[in-house]
Order: structure tokens, then sequence, then C-alpha cells
């Protein structure tokens, strides 16, 4: 992966939005550190779309909406985007029809019960009374599940029909159409009424794991924080560049490269 100081000048030049991963890429630790907070508003203060798109659910994401100088943000995987308005009011937007959410939930949490039955030391994550229109299996921020465990509960997630995919932190498993790049085009065309993908060019998107992929194959300006590295082996499609820091530290870079540019 090449360092983020070979992205050429010219191509920074031209950015209108970043699209971000939040965990392990906003924050380290668990809690958004000072200089990516900073980041953060020196993006928008430059007049750029800032767009943070996390599989975490929308419950967990509404304090950060509400206090973050972003556009919005896409929870649960593309599923639910949070945009406050004028007054601060936050308002909900969803991809699916509630009846179908509605379905989809009381099937999720028969699921969320047999991966717990059936998978040894597999347990939902801590932020599961957030979620509407997914599940999460905890691997790494307060259970410590080993690879051949991720991939059982990646397996039967599959099994049910689920789509499934791995962040630095969590399983996450859902029914639907839905992933990180659809909730991206989403919010593009919902709030900014803008084709994202006919604009791909001018946009970054900033991620730290596997849940990101998709992400990193369509961005031509992708940027991995250097925590990728961990999952160097299991990227089909690595992301453009890397940065020198980890973490929030990673994200204040790319922030830097983007705002000396203009």
């Amino acid at each position: 992966m090449p360092p983020l100081s070979s992205w050429p000048e010219a191509a920074r030049r031209g950015v209108l939005g970043v699209f971000t991963d939040i965990d392990d890429t906003l924050t380290t630790e668990g809690a958004i550190t000072a200089d990516a907070l900073a980041a953060l508003g020196g993006l928008k203060a430059a007049g750029l779309h800032v767009i943070p798109i996390t599989g975490r659910p929308v419950g967990w994401s509404e304090p950060f909406a509400q206090a973050w100088p972003v556009d919005a943000i896409v929870a649960e995987n593309g599923a639910v985007a949070l945009v406050r308005e004028p007054g601060g009011r936050l308002r909900k937007f969803y991809q699916q029809a509630p009846a179908e959410r509605e379905e989809n939930f009381a099937r999720m949490q028969r699921v969320l019960a047999r991966i717990e039955r059936e998978v040894p030391g597999a347990r939902r994550a801590q932020d599961s009374g957030g979620r509407e229109t997914d599940i999460a299996i905890d691997h790494s921020e307060f259970t410590r599940l080993p690879q051949e465990r991720i991939d059982e509960v990646v397996a039967l997630m599959r099994s049910e029909g689920m789509n499934a995919t791995v962040s630095s932190i969590h399983i996450n498993g859902w029914w639907g159409a839905h992933h990180k790049l659809s909730g991206a085009r989403w919010i593009a065309r919902t709030l900014l009424d803008a084709d994202l993908d006919a604009q791909i060019g001018r946009w970054v998107y900033v991620g730290d794991s596997t849940n990101d992929v998709m992400m990193f194959e369509h961005f031509p300006h992708s940027v991995g924080v250097a925590n990728i590295r961990r999952f160097a082996a299991q990227l089909s499609h690595p992301p453009a560049y890397v940065t020198q820091g980890e973490r929030g530290a990673g994200f204040a870079e790319v922030a830097r490269a983007i705002l000396q540019a203009r």
C-alpha cells in the first residue's frame, strides 16, 4: 500500500468531501481524539462535506451526530442516516420500509440467540440495544474471539441468508441490499442531490478494516489508517494509500493532506 505522501496534490485539490469509518479510524481506544475532532472541524470549515459511515447502531450514533461537525452520520452499514436539522433536532432516514424493518428485526433476534447458543464465546455487542436493522457480535471491543470463531459466526449468518461483514471490533449481519457503498450513494443523493458515482473522483474514503473493502475498491482516493495493516492479508482490495499514523492520528493526516492542497 503506497504511503499517503504519494497522493498527488492535484487530486487532493479537487476533493469535495470525505466519507469515513468511525471505529479505529476516527476513534482511538473507543473515543474520538482531539486531533481527529479538529480535523473534522477543519474540513467542514473549508467547505467540504464530511460524512461518517459506520457499522455502529443508530442509537449509539445519535450523540455524535449532534456534537460532531459533520453533514450526517450513516449508521448500521448504510441502513439509517442521522441528519442534524436547523435548531439541532436530529432527523432519521431509512433505506428500508417500516414493515420490512419490523419483520427483519424479529428474525434477527432469533439468529442472534442462535449464534450465542452455538458458537462458543460469542456474545452480542454491548451496543446492541441501539440497533434497528442489524445484529452485531463483539470480537475485539469487550470480548476476544479467535479467527476461527469469527469465521463460524460469519458462516452462520450467511447460512441464514444474511449479509455479514467484519469490522475492527464487531461482526455485523443483516438482511437487505444496503451496505456502506449503497449508503454513501443514498445519502449523497438524499442530502446533497448529488450523483456520487459521477463525482467519485472528487470524494475520499478513509477506513481501517475488511468491511471497508467495497469502499476501497470503488473510491479512487481511498485511504487506510496505518492500523489497516492488521487486516492486510484479508483485503481483496486494499486502499490506494495508507497513513503513517494509526486511528485518529491517521485521519488527521488525511485531513491535513487535503487542506494543504487547497
